[in-house]
Parts: C-alpha cells; structure tokens; sequence
C-alpha cells in the first residue's frame, strides 16, 4: 500500500541496495585521479560496412580503412578493436545494448540492470560538475529514437535533441524569478521525499526479511531522486559561462552533426560536464543533403549491392569526417591540467549493431581515440566461441581509467588492457 503512494510512480529496480559515502561521488570511485579525466562515447544506429572500418591486418595501422580515412591524421591517437560484442541478438531492437551490454527486456536478471558505460561514470564522477552527463540525441529515430544511455534503474535517459536545445542548457540561466520557483521545487521535493522515507523505516520494522529487501530497493530509487535534487540544487545559483559561439538553429541531423560536436567539445573544455554520449540516428539523416536518393536504412540493406555499398560508404565517411574535426578541437583545446583535452578524454565511437544488411549484433565496430587508447593500432580479438572477449571487458577497462573501482561491468569477465 505504501508503495502505491505519493511516490509510487518510482519503479522498483530488480537491484541490490547501494548507498553513498560521505562526500561526492559513488562507493569505489577515487574522485582525485578523475578531476582531469573526461568520456566521450558516440555510437551510430546502423553500424558500419565491415570492409570500410576494419583494417585488414592486427597490428600497427598504416592505412585506415575507407571508411575510417578522414581519420588519418589522428592515427596515432586512435585504436581499432575487432572481434568484440556483447553477444546479443535482436537487430534494431539490440542496439540500444550497445553502452549497456544487456538488452532492456533482460535487465531485470542483471545485478545493476542495463546500466550503461556513460551513465555509470555519470554516477561516479558526475557530480563534480554542473550536469553529471549530457546525453544528445533524436526522439524520432526507428523503434523509439534515441536509446543509448539508461540508469541502473532500468530508465532510459532522455536526449537533447538538436544544437540549440544543447546550447541553451549549457549557457541559458532562468531568470531570477525562475531561479526561485526552481529553489522552491528542490525544497518542495525533497520534503517529500523526506516524509515518505520516514514512512518506509517505520514500515519496514513490520515487514519479514526478503520485503526488507524490496524496500530496500525502493530507497535505491529514492536516494537516485535524491541525489539529482543536491545535484541541481547546488548548482542553480551557479552563472553559467559565457558562450564563445551565437546560438545555433536547430536544422536536420546532417548538418547538426558538426555543432553538436562543437558544444560537447566545449562543455567538456568549460567543465560544464565532463561525461557525453552521442547517438546519431540513422534514420533522421537526410540523405538527400549528402546527393543520395534512397534512406539510411535502405542503404544499410545494402544486398550486396556495389552501388548500395558506394553509398554508404558516403555516410560513413561523412561521420567519419565530423568525428575527425570534433578530435581535432579536443587537441586545440587545453585541459585543465595544461594538456591538451584529447589526452585528457577518453573517446568511443562504434554502434551497437555489426552488420545492418543482415541485422546482427556481433562483431561491433569499435574505435577508441584520446587517453589511454593512442595506439595507432588493431586489436583483433580472438574469435572461437569459447575464447570471445566480451567488450564490457573493454568498458570495465575504461572505467578503471577514469578513476571507478569496478570489478565487473555487465557481462566482463575481466578487463582488456593493451
């Protein structure tokens, strides 16, 4: 009955009942190795032609790939990882596991549900800047739009859709009156949730031992709630910094892509945050603006044909050329440790979907720019079935990286390091 009150519209998450220490940040984290450490992951919904991504041969790359060529200036900040996939299966529907390693329909079996690579730094270092993450992306993308990033609570984190929207939540304050209702809210709030935890204490002295451990997980999603209101309330009398650009229109994701880089890269360089995520819906992308006649999607399904295969291979190099530009910014601009930002963050770009003609899952393209990954290299992993490294391998890694004391992370079976 206490469940179906006033804050019942919290799911209970299939969890084990985690708690935060004295301070900032999450139970595990060292908070000083990660004051200069920054995430940046972008992942596409269709994947990539596997002959224009992935080199040829292991090793020291001398040549990127087709699709990968814009990119060669970068090379020696960059790593390629094939053979790696969180082995899923569901086509379009699997995507969204692609931060994740776990499909939503099966997060309920999972320890931290399908809590994603992104969203856990989030949790981590997050609130040592004003947004613990900004999430970008598209509401209108096939089956459901953007859904790259999801909480430990198995809800997905809404995007920021176009430029504009991204500029005025990084450099936009409320006015003065608004700042008050805003402050009024938090108190609001928070008496509220006061309130209904006192209920469930004194609920809880009457219940047996595995309701003990439902409630426990309802404070797991209470102190979620809880901690976003400290978030939001320590930093609404905070100015926000002054843009270096005007505000940009929102347009279409083809000629959006370059600014959405451009504001991530100057939240990352501002402190504003200092973990992003990226989803570029293929299906929003207007082709036509790029000389093609046909649909992200139909060309994804290529059917082996040469002409299909051309074309996408124009998108892809597209992506690639914006990708190389947003690393180019991330050189230019310093740190605040006076480096430069590229070796301060750590960047992931790839999909969730291997190969869009035949709607699989494995095999994920994978490419790692900045810190801790400038290689210039291919890591091919294994492929026999008994010896596939997972590639939350790879994220368990990254969150060491950036100061997360994690053992596991979703499906690892250890970290991959190189």
């Amino acid at each position: 009955m206490f469940l179906r009150g006033s804050m019942g519209a919290l799911a209970l998450p299939a969890l084990e009942s985690i708690g935060l220490p004295k301070g900032q940040g999450v139970a595990g984290v060292r908070v000083a190795d990660s004051a200069s450490k920054r995430l940046v992951c972008v992942g596409n919904s269709f994947g990539f032609h596997a002959s224009h991504f992935f080199p040829q041969k292991a090793g020291l790359i001398h040549s990127l790939p087709k699709a990968l060529a814009p990119g060669q200036r970068h090379l020696k900040q960059m790593t390629v990882f094939s053979h790696l996939d969180h082995g899923v299966k569901g086509g379009h529907y699997a995507v969204h596991s692609f931060l994740s390693g776990v499909k939503q329909s099966q997060a309920s079996s999972m320890p931290n549900g399908n809590l994603t690579l992104d969203q856990r730094a989030a949790e981590a270092i997050g609130s040592q800047t004003r947004f613990p993450s900004l999430v970008i992306g598209s509401e209108n993308g096939l089956h459901g739009g953007c859904q790259m990033s999801w909480t430990r609570t198995g809800v997905r984190v809404p995007p920021i859709e176009g430029p504009r929207d991204l500029f005025r939540k990084l450099f936009i304050s409320d006015g003065t009156k608004n700042q008050k209702n805003l402050l009024d809210q938090f108190h609001l709030r928070q008496s509220i949730l006061d309130s209904n935890l006192k209920g469930a204490r004194d609920l809880g002295k009457r219940l047996n031992g595995r309701d003990r451990d439902k409630l426990d997980e309802y404070f797991t999603s209470i102190r979620d709630v809880e901690t976003k209101i400290q978030q939001r309330s320590k930093w609404h009398s905070v100015p926000k910094p002054n843009p270096s650009i005007e505000e940009p229109k929102n347009r279409n994701l083809v000629e959006d892509i370059p600014l959405l880089y451009q504001l991530i890269g100057l939240a990352l360089e501002n402190d504003s945050t200092r973990i992003a995520s990226f989803e570029m819906a293929g299906a929003q992308f207007n082709t036509g603006l790029l000389g093609l006649g046909n649909g992200y999607h139909a060309y994804s399904h290529h059917g082996k044909k040469q002409e299909n295969i051309d074309a996408l291979l124009s998108l892809e190099t597209y992506q690639m050329e914006c990708f190389a530009k947003f690393l180019d910014q991330l050189k230019a601009s310093k740190s605040p440790n006076g480096t430069s930002l590229l070796d301060d963050t750590t960047v992931l770009f790839g999909s969730g979907m291997g190969n869009g003609n035949a709607h699989t899952n494995y095999d994920l393209p994978i490419l790692m720019a900045g810190r801790g990954y400038q290689t210039g290299a291919h890591y091919a992993m294994p492929v026999p079935k008994n010896k596939r490294v997972p590639l939350s391998n790879l994220y368990l890694s990254i969150l060491n990286q950036l100061g997360v004391d994690d053992d596991s992370f979703a499906h690892s079976t250890g970290t991959l390091t190189l």
